[in-house]
């Protein structure tokens, strides 16, 4: 305690503007990083509760396809004709609109890999 104080004294601050800094800091961290996962990781998780059968859906490991079954945990992909593929619930990224999104969804990954 008796270095902190002495290197407070040394720099010309007092313990309540160390105090305002950290917090300050703190909430600077909060508002530009907590606070946009939290509203994505809730954005998320309200996708994956809406998904049902038929949707187009896109994984995280790029697989597209249209939902054949949902469970609790995972989701059956019809990727082709008879061709299923089972992927757990969460690995769901994106539902499409409609079949023309996936050159959209395909030109936007491109785009953030270039980056």
């Amino acid at each position: 305690m008796f270095t902190h104080q002495v290197l407070l004294a040394q720099a010309g601050g007092s313990p309540s503007s160390l105090f305002i800094f950290i917090a300050g800091m703190f909430a600077i961290m909060y508002f530009l990083m907590i606070r946009p996962q939290q509203k994505q990781l809730k954005a998320h998780r309200e996708l994956l509760a809406n998904l049902k059968k038929g949707d187009n859906v896109v994984t995280q490991g790029g697989i597209i396809g249209r939902i054949y079954s949902v469970s609790d945990k995972d989701v059956q992909l019809e990727v082709a004709n008879n061709v299923k593929l089972r992927v757990l619930k969460s690995s769901v990224q994106t539902v499409l609109k409609d079949p023309t999104e996936t050159s959209k969804a395909d030109e936007a990954k491109s785009e953030k890999e270039s980056k």
